[in-house]
């Protein structure tokens, strides 16, 4: 029977051994299997087995080898020879090695059995070519008296079908995809040796759905094996890509950027685009417009993050949904005025040493709005926004919240000059460097919700102080790098060689490699010497995209690197929103200390 065409195989067994399931009637497969599980919490059990023929209703199995899998881990492994009822044919021994001389004395198949199926319970049976191997397993199991327990199976190759593009390997044998994915196993038509060899194919299978959102169970379940025409007729756009790290833009016939990404492979991540792995709805839309797609190679995956984060800013490209728009991005800012108030702008002014300052940026106004109110209900500062005279005007009134003890009321002259700037410093201070004034606001504040089981408007203090929290760290952390005019920094590239970076005032402003075993000392003053040069921004703002500055310093703080030179000073506060900066609830944020 011939078999349908690649592009249309499906991914999922069912076990009835009829070629496959439907997304559907797979995942009403799963059976006690939670379809939320994560792809790294699945116990995959990875089997291969060697017979007497292809037929299982004639022929016997004579080993089984099986790994049982979890979070990349090897959990268990079974591998035993079988005697079969009858002898093995002789094309047989010359293709496995296996003689009737060695399974003499191996034990039966019903004896294998045992250990096997307990080594299934509870995992996904994974094999390549699957209804070979469940179909003898049922047959062993029919004969023995026993019951098959029908797992989930997951066939590797048709998964391989279904990920690879067309014409990236010249078939889908196992020691094919074993050399193509650098398996560490080579495949040896021996079973504990090929079930070692799948598992690497299935890793490396899954590491490519991964990186398309592919990360439960349910996820890998409904992974379309089918491609539409449309799509897989724009696989030539990827003729020609480098196989090198850097940044690939999906263009349109007008030239308008439609997506931008990155990758450490630019040839292989394009050409995934048009296989069965993409299955988001907008990437299929965007592959349809697209009629070319340009590279941008770089020295470092660093450089290629940072280049994607430019280009996306840069084109704003309607595919790509997240980094679009950085300088829209709220700041909260304490006002340099007689009488400061906190406000949420959208632009950091050079007004710091009038005795403004900047809390930020935010991810939303909404968040920016929440951190406002956290200060205001720890500290009286005003909130109207009216410009106020130094002296207040003859009949003034004061509001409400001056009432309920919410403003000092420096409008009617309640609060003196003297007064009210100590509060205003406190602000100051728990927007630059310490919290404790937020922080222990809120702490008492919720005590007190709590005692009076008053839980939404906990939740609200709770929400408002979660959002000061992260905007305090993020500016804490960012802005001794923004104020550092030059840092130099090195870290050994894993083949020998360093990857050399040079920051000024935050942003990227030049990065190469040196080989293995040269000096690199030459090439950081050449690199230094042709860098971006990098006007001051106006603080605490870098000179680039707060996302930006957050990739360099996440490099900067990475494993490895070692600094060369700073120009400036780079260090942050002691007492700071850093190390109160929320985990996963107030309690750890607020309770944890300010230290």
């Amino acid at each position: 029977m011939a078999l349908p065409a690649p592009s249309t195989l499906p991914l999922w067994d069912d076990d009835a051994g009829d070629g496959g399931a439907s997304p559907s009637a797979a995942l009403a497969a799963l059976g006690g299997l939670d379809p939320g599980t994560g792809l790294h919490e699945v116990d995959f059990v990875v089997v291969d087995l060697e017979t007497t023929g292809a037929s299982a209703a004639t022929c016997a199995i004579t080993e089984v080898g099986a790994v049982r899998v979890r979070g990349g881990e090897v959990v268990a492994e079974l591998g035993a020879l079988v005697r079969p009822p009858g002898p093995i044919p002789r094309e047989i021994t010359a293709l496995t090695g296996i003689s009737d001389a060695m399974v003499a004395d191996a034990p039966s198949i019903g004896q294998v059995l045992a250990p096997l199926l307990e080594l299934l319970r509870g995992g996904v049976l994974v094999a390549h070519n699957a209804p070979f191997d469940t179909g003898f397993l049922r047959a062993a199991c029919a004969a023995t008296g026993r019951e098959w327990p029908a797992p989930p199976v997951v066939d590797t190759l048709r998964l391989a079908r279904a990920v690879l593009a067309r014409g990236e390997v010249r078939d889908h044998k196992l020691g094919t995809l074993a050399r193509h994915l650098s398996a560490r196993t080579t495949p040896t038509h021996r079973a504990l040796d090929d079930a070692r060899a799948t598992v690497d194919v299935l890793h490396a299978l899954l590491a490519r759905v991964g990186s398309l959102g592919v990360t439960t169970l349910g996820d890998l379940v409904q992974v379309a094996p089918a491609v539409p025409e449309q799509v897989r007729r724009k696989r030539t756009l990827a003729d020609g890509l480098p196989s090198a790290p850097g940044v690939y833009l999906f263009k349109d016939a007008g030239g308008r950027v439609l997506y931008v990404g990155t990758s450490g492979d630019l040839r292989a991540r394009v050409r995934s685009y048009f296989t069965a792995a993409e299955k988001r709805t907008r990437m299929a839309e965007m592959v349809q417009l697209a009629t070319s797609v340009t590279p941008v190679v770089c020295a470092t995956p660093l450089e290629a993050q940072v280049r994607e984060l430019r280009l996306i800013a840069e084109h704003d490209p309607h595919f790509n949904r997240r980094s679009r728009r950085p300088e829209r991005l709220p700041w909260v800012k304490l006002t340099a005025e007689p009488y400061p108030r906190l406000s949420v702008v959208r632009e950091v002014r050079d007004d710091a040493g009038a005795g403004a300052a900047y809390l930020g940026p935010f991810s939303s106004s909404r968040s920016a709005q929440a951190a406002v109110e956290a200060v205001q209900d720890a500290l009286p500062l005003r909130r109207c926004s009216a410009r106020l005279p130094l002296r207040p005007a003859a009949g003034a009134a004061a509001c409400a919240l001056h009432e309920i003890g919410r403003c000092g009321a420096p409008c009617t002259g309640a609060a003196s000059p003297q007064a009210y700037g100590e509060v205003a410093e406190l602000a100051r201070a728990a927007l630059t460097a310490d919290p404790a004034p937020v922080v222990a606001a809120a702490r008492a504040r919720l005590a007190a919700l709590a005692a009076a089981e008053r839980y939404e408007e906990a939740g609200v203090v709770r929400d408002r102080s979660l959002a000061f929290l992260r905007g305090a760290a993020r500016a804490q952390r960012l802005a001794p790098l923004a104020a550092a005019a030059e840092v130099v920094a090195a870290r050994r590239r894993p083949g020998g060689g360093w990857e050399l970076v040079v920051v000024r005032h935050g942003r990227l402003a030049g990065t190469t490699t040196t080989p293995p075993g040269a000096d690199p000392r030459p090439a950081v003053e050449a690199l230094r010497a042709t860098a971006e040069v990098v006007p001051a921004p106006a603080p605490p703002a870098p000179a680039c995209s707060a996302e930006e500055a957050e990739r360099v310093l996440a490099w900067l703080e990475s494993e490895g690197v070692r600094l060369v030179s700073v120009e400036g000073t780079w260090a942050c506060p002691v007492r700071s929103a850093i190390g109160t900066a929320p985990g996963t609830a107030l309690g750890t944020a607020l309770g944890g200390g300010t230290g």
